[in-house]
């Protein structure tokens, strides 16, 4: 009876292991992504994430899928996959959404930027011209 009880709870803890890992492979690969997320989200800045990391990864999970079709391999694995590609695609969506809005703001800067120096040319000359020296010409 003894023996029983202890293969039953053996199984269950075995059971809960293995979940536990599965759970572990499938969003270990994201973790690292959230801190990096909400600190781009935060700041709005993007200069530190490389989006070639970005590319590696997603073709990496896409041969992975695809190497599934010639050789199975644990379902953990392909969530892994998937999830991962998901990560990449938000990653990359928040970035780009990021430097763009950085690239126009740049650009709006620049573009006053030239037109406040054009109107302070511009003044010298205006007062130039109302000048009595002005009038004599």
């Amino acid at each position: 009876m003894e023996d029983e009880v202890f293969e039953h709870v053996v199984s269950v803890f075995s059971t809960l292991v293995s979940w536990v890992a599965a759970g572990a492979i499938m969003f270990g690969g994201v973790v690292p992504y959230i801190p990096q997320y909400r600190d781009i989200r935060q700041t709005q800045n993007a200069e530190g994430f490389s989006t070639y990391v970005c590319l590696v990864l997603l073709v990496a999970n896409i041969l992975r899928i695809l190497f599934r079709f010639g050789h199975y391999y644990e379902m953990p694995l392909l969530w892994q996959s998937i999830i991962m590609i998901g990560t990449m695609l938000v990653m990359l969506n928040l970035c780009t959404n990021v430097r763009m809005a950085t690239e126009l703001n740049t650009k709006r800067r620049s573009f006053l930027a030239t037109d406040s120096k054009d109107e302070e040319v511009r003044i010298p000359k205006r007062l130039f011209l109302g000048s009595p020296m002005a009038n004599r010409l």
